[in-house]
Parts: C-alpha cells; structure tokens; sequence
C-alpha cells in the first residue's frame, strides 16, 4: 500500500474515532438499576463536525438487568464523517452502589472494540453516575474517563486518558411527556485540559416519556437538541434514544 493510501485511512480512522468521546448519538447514563429487565435499546445521533462535514450515528443494543445492582448491555455501532464511516462493538455494564428515596449513585464501565473503520483504537470508558431526587425534579451529574489503546486517540496521542462530563435536569410532569435540560462535555487529557477554545461543551434541551403496554412491557423515547457553546463543538447536535422493555 502506497504511503499516501496509509495516510487517508490513518486520518479516516482519527476522525472517527474523535467522535468516540463526543458522538451524536451519546446518552446520558443513569445509576438506577431494575433486576430482570430486558431491554432492547435504539440510538441515533447526527451533527456537524469536521471541516462542515455532517456526522451520523446509530446504535442497536440489547441489555439485561442481571441482578438488583448490575445491568449489562451489548450493541453494535456504526458511525459516519463525511466519506469515511467505521462499525463497532460495544459492551456496556453499569452497577447500582447506592439505591436512596432521593440520592442514587452508580458506576458505568463501557469497552468498545472497531470491527472496521481503517485505524480507529480500541477504547474504555468508565466513571461514576450520581442522581438526585427532589420532588419531581430528577438531577443528574456524571464523570467519564476515557482511554485509548494501540492506535491514537481525539487528543492524537495513544494511550491517553480523556476526561468528559454528563447532566441534565428532567421534570417528571406526566409520565408520557417530560421536559429538561442535557449538557455534555470533553476537556481533553485528564490532567491537562485543552484550552477553553479547543473544549467541546454542548446543551440544550431535551424531552422524555414512557407508555406502558397490555403485554406488560415498556416504550420509553428522549431526544435532545443540543448547541455548541464553545468553539471545537458542533454547531447544533440531535440525538435521540428509544427503549423497549420487556
């Protein structure tokens, strides 16, 4: 292979896997765990990125709620910059170390392996969930870290941690429609931030809602539309999340 075509994939491979940390279709992770629960989960996401480029993607996972303070979740991923799209395998587990009336707090661990996508590295993120209660208010804060292994990282540096943030305030009006606020954010290597400029800080509000089922299962949907409110973020980002429990 000529050195240019090595290039081309190299770059392909660090663009997509910028997105890693900051992809559309991120969700907000929650501590809250129910035993039992069997989860089929749907996500997509689109945003500029990159040079105007539009970036997209799109996430289908399958989950269980193997005890009262352990959930674990298997799905593949696929995402797309521009030209260049690469395809995923992620494995998500979340444990429930606190189960309060007001106060829960978790820990998440996610591994994501490329199946495809020309140089994109393995990657593990982990960190704690915390969730608040106060009447019908339901707060929620997280702290991510990310590593990279084998080839470069979003810092393009290998081996890397990375260092990102979850929140949201969500009012519980009625159970098929509930209104809020999501923010989320990357400050680069955990012990040495980027500079604010190069920070990718976004929010904006989001909505949510439940219908329960005669078969006794759920549908549960939340979509954000989020604005770059620094200069390295997308101007406008929409996600979007379906769930289906049974």
């Amino acid at each position: 292979m000529e050195k240019g075509s090595k290039g081309i994939i190299l770059f392909s491979g660090l663009m997509l896997s910028a997105s890693c940390m900051a992809g559309p279709a991120d969700y907000l992770y929650t501590p809250k765990v129910e035993r039992g629960e069997l989860e089929l989960d749907i996500k997509y996401g689109a945003s500029s990125a990159l040079a105007e480029q539009r970036a997209q993607e799109g996430s289908i996972g399958l989950g269980y709620g193997v005890t009262e303070r352990w959930f674990t979740e298997a799905y593949v991923k696929q995402e797309r910059i521009g030209g260049a799209m690469a395809t995923f395998a992620e494995w998500e587990n979340r444990l429930q170390l606190l189960n309060g009336e007001t106060l829960n707090m978790g820990f998440v661990t996610e591994l994501e392996a490329p199946i495809n996508g020309g140089g994109a590295p393995w990657e593990i993120r982990l960190g704690p969930l915390f969730q608040k209660q106060i009447g019908k208010l339901q707060l929620n804060y997280n702290v991510l870290f990310e590593k990279a292994f084998g080839n470069a990282d979003e810092s393009g540096l290998p081996y890397a941690t990375n260092l990102g943030y979850q929140w949201q305030a969500r009012y519980h009006w009625q159970p098929e429609f509930q209104y809020g606020i999501q923010g989320f954010g990357e400050v680069g290597v955990w012990d040495k931030w980027e500079k604010s400029s190069n920070q990718n800080h976004r929010m904006g509000p989001a909505i949510f809602g439940e219908f329960s089922l005669d078969n006794g299962g759920e549908i549960k949907y939340n979509f954000a539309w989020l604005f770059g409110v620094s200069t390295a973020a997308p101007n406008q980002t929409l996600r979007s999340q379906l769930e289906y429990e049974f």
